[in-house]
């Protein structure tokens, strides 16, 4: 049975009409300073825009449009993120504080920013979203006409942004968690499995913006064969299923999954939610738009987002965040049966756009140091909230990648050849890597040296293992939660972990880093740079601000040696070694994590390899504060940074008795059984 959060009344229909009428006439009026003026005519334009098509939803009309009618529609709404129009538009920061001053241009940019949610709203007929958002910009056309002053406006501006948030928290916090453990509400669900997917018009009913990645991934799904959509499918939902069995986590306790999935690949989303269906569990789906999570289409302007990242700094503060854990702990407590049988999500990603280097502008919202503090608060409380009705040591995931058109005229090769990587055969990296376990196995420590322009000299401390015969430091990683297969990894001690690790050019969640650097002292962090922007100050925040995620320091999560090999050639055969997903990149290579281990809020379920011994490195020093203080043993990331083996020297074990073991010597791999793994260089 569907649900839906919105059923038509009266009232918001008729708070609806009163403000979109006020809205359609703004543009006559001539109240204000000419730029502010034309600030609030340019965003009544795209509230304008955008309502036509949310009578369309209301009314059913929707999906009878004809496909230049969708085409008409998205274009006329999104031409707000165009090159050149984006960066000469009051959406723009930099821009709005040009022409506005910086008392106003900063929290209108915001403003304007948040109502593109619109979009999303409209093409869901959410009628009381839609209205609440016009709402707010009324109420601060109507401030900036009441105070004469940029300095009481800008009070009167703040004061509205936190209030709605503040009012409104139960619909855009409390709807989201509900939408991830509840498949009844199945808007988005329905759309993937009802539609007809050999017609674009599909596409455009999320209120995504939709480029050729998605239209032409469509069209490539659709030459495919079924046959081997529906193995791709099983690949991905298989993986899911293994990685409760490999945890040793029963799936049948579970009810749901969390289906992430690119549009474009609704062929494929479509039948692994049938597979999914047969394995006994239902799948929920939600909107995801430009975050690379959920239901997620290209982004429109890649700047802008970034733009506009932290833009919640204009009224972070304790009381708010506070109401939000309070809505999110509630919503949870409410919906408790539903989140306990809530399996985890299951992600499709995708790669193969252009690399992205944002630019940093002092227009842009910034956190100061307090707000940095308590957005680590809020993370850590969030986390906790969470585990205590959805357990770690209950849930499970997994993550399959596959590239876009965009990645270039071999589109065609590159796809295959990654749906080869990941289908490779698990027995075969079953046992090359168990030849690789065992001698890791016999050292205390492990000591990693880049060559050439890379400088990394890092000393990973083991923990020392009682009885080798039954236990082990690293997991045997093949194709389960974490595909392709290709992968050993450990959660090191942290005292004894030291030395300095060092990249040339890595990019991590689609952001580039230019000879990433950090120094460990007792497996923290001490010390960090990158060569990104001019100044020592802009690198530092730029890593804060995305790898550290606010926190002063970090601790190395993992350890690990990737052994996809084919993976690697693939990047360099094709030359899309800097388009490769973490998940992918992380296989072609040793990598360190910075953040939390692998096993966070799991720590204290076994782990078995298939050789059946038990993987002990499950903790370190700060996940064991969980036992005395919770909020200081989990940072909430969990970053993977990757060596490729152009740039690896050596990788030796050190035994307690001092012998030298080599695993990896000039980017080769040196023990016996995995030869294998070398002959994709030849």
């Amino acid at each position: 049975m569907s649900k839906t959060f919105y059923i038509e009344n009266d009232d918001i229909l008729e708070r609806y009409e009163l403000v979109t009428e006020r809205i359609s006439t703004i543009k006559e009026d001539k109240d204000l300073p000419e730029k502010l003026q034309a600030y609030f005519n340019q965003v009544a334009e795209f509230i304008m825009a955008v309502e036509p098509v949310l009578d369309k939803a209301v009314a059913g009309e929707l999906e009878n449009r004809s496909l230049e009618e969708c085409k008409a529609d998205h274009d006329r709404i999104f031409a707000i993120y165009k090159a050149g129009t984006y960066e000469n538009s009051f959406l723009c920061p930099t821009y709005a504080v040009e022409q506005l001053g910086e008392q106003l241009g900063g929290p209108l940019s915001a403003i304007y920013y948040k109502l593109t949610d619109m979009i999303r709203a409209a093409f869901a007929g959410r009628l009381d979203i839609f209205t609440i958002y016009c709402e707010l910009f009324m109420q601060v056309y109507g401030v900036c006409q009441v105070e004469s002053e940029d300095k009481f406006r800008r009070e009167d501006i703040l004061s509205a942004m936190a209030s709605f948030k503040h009012d409104y928290c139960t619909i855009f916090t409390g709807e989201v968690f509900i939408e991830m453990i509840d498949p009844e509400y199945d808007f988005y669900s329905n759309i993937i499995m009802k539609s007809d997917l050999s017609d674009d018009r599909y596409l455009y009913r999320y209120g995504m913006y939709i480029s050729d990645n998605e239209l032409k991934m469509a069209a490539h799904l659709r030459s495919m064969s079924n046959e081997d959509v529906v193995a791709m499918a099983r690949t991905y939902v298989e993986g899911y299923i293994k990685g409760f069995e490999v945890c040793g986590k029963d799936i049948s306790i579970k009810d749901t999954v969390g289906v992430h999935a690119p549009a474009g690949f609704e062929l494929m989303t479509r039948e692994a939610i049938k597979l999914f269906n047969e394995a006994g569990l239902a799948s929920t789906v939600r909107f995801g738009g430009a975050t690379g999570r959920n239901l997620f289409s290209t982004v429109p302007n890649k700047q802008c987002e970034y733009d506009h990242k932290d833009d919640r700094a204009y009224v972070w503060e304790k009381g708010l965040a506070d109401r939000i854990l309070e809505v999110t702990k509630n919503t949870y407590e409410k919906n408790k049966e539903l989140a306990a049988v809530f399996g985890g999500p299951a992600v499709i990603e995708t790669f193969g756009d252009a690399p992205f280097e944002p630019k940093n502008y002092p227009a842009n919202a910034q956190y100061n140091d307090k707000q940095n503090e308590l957005n680590v608060y809020f993370m850590s409380q969030s986390g906790q909230i969470t585990n205590q009705y959805i357990h770690g040591d209950e849930r499970s995931f997994t993550i399959i990648a596959y590239p876009i058109p965009e990645i270039g005229d071999k589109f065609n090769e590159i796809f295959n050849e990654t749906v080869a990587v990941n289908t490779m055969d698990y027995e075969l990296y079953k046992n090359i890597q168990q030849h690789i376990i065992d001698v890791l196995d016999q050292g205390e420590t492990v000591h990693i040296t880049g060559r050439g322009d890379n400088h990394t000299d890092i000393t990973v401390k083991l923990h020392h293992l009682d009885d080798p015969s039954k236990q082990t430091n690293f997991e045997n990683c093949v194709a389960d939660v974490n595909i392709p297969v290709g992968e050993v990894f450990t959660s090191p001690e942290l005292e004894g972990t030291n030395g300095v690790l060092h990249v040339t050019q890595v990019y991590l969640n689609e952001l580039c880093y230019k000879n990433l650097e950090m120094k460990f002292e007792d497996g923290k962090i001490v010390s960090y740079n990158c060569s990104n922007f001019d100044t020592e100050e802009e690198n530092k925040k730029y890593i804060f601000d995305n790898v550290f995620f606010k926190h002063e320091t970090l601790p190395i999560g993992e350890f690990a040696i990737g052994t996809n090999t084919r993976a690697f050639v693939m990047g360099q055969k094709y030359d899309i070694a800097d388009k490769l997903p973490i998940l992918i990149a992380e296989k072609t290579g040793p990598h360190f994590a910075v953040g939390d281990t692998c096993y966070s809020h799991s720590e204290d379920v076994p782990m078995y390899n298939p050789d059946g011994k038990e993987c002990i490195a499950r903790d370190n020093s700060c996940s064991l504060l969980r036992k005395t203080d919770i909020s200081k043993a989990y940072f909430n990331c969990h970053t993977d940074i990757t060596i490729p083996y152009y740039e690896l020297g050596d990788i030796t074990v050190t035994t307690a008795d001092g012998r030298q073991l080599e695993i990896i010597r000039e980017g080769r791999f040196v023990v016996p059984g995995t030869e294998e793994l070398n002959k994709v260089f030849e």
